[in-house]
């Protein structure tokens, strides 16, 4: 019989939060450092807009799924993002995150470019289902 041990799970997603939360506040301290190539900021400013934006993907309030992205994307992001800045600078980052333990304020205007990106994605995909769907419609009567 296999038996649910809640408590052990649940230290193990605390402490899986607790790290993602420290790699985020890494590619923060990261972006600012001089020795990050500009392509590599830009990355790091568009995962970062992700994280700290309170726009999602799928909102949160959806049951599951509204945190499931959160938990696939983000670190996924972060492992790709990570790969790419040099092993020193991203080690020195980390521990400085580690150490500092400060909390990274929600971004407006991150909200305002996913909200934008949002935005244009459903423009995007009206436009396809009109010439699509719609046109043909028209053009049978």
């Amino acid at each position: 019989m296999i038996q649910f041990k809640f408590s052990e799970n649940w230290n193990r997603i605390k402490q899986f939060i607790k790290k993602i939360v420290d790699q985020i506040q890494a590619l923060y301290i990261a972006s600012r450092d001089p020795r990050t190539s500009w392509w590599t900021k830009l990355l790091i400013a568009g995962l970062l807009a992700y994280a700290l934006s309170p726009i999602d993907l799928i909102p949160d309030f959806i049951p599951i799924l509204g945190y499931l992205d959160d938990f696939i994307l983000l670190p996924l992001g972060i492992y790709l993002v990570s790969n790419i800045i040099p092993e020193d600078l991203w080690q020195e980052c980390l521990s400085i995150a580690k150490e500092s333990r400060s909390t990274l304020p929600k971004s407006r205007k991150a909200a305002v470019v996913i909200g934008f990106i949002w935005f244009l994605t459903f423009i995007a995909v009206s436009v396809y289902m009109w010439n699509q769907f719609g046109r043909a419609k028209i053009d049978s009567e």
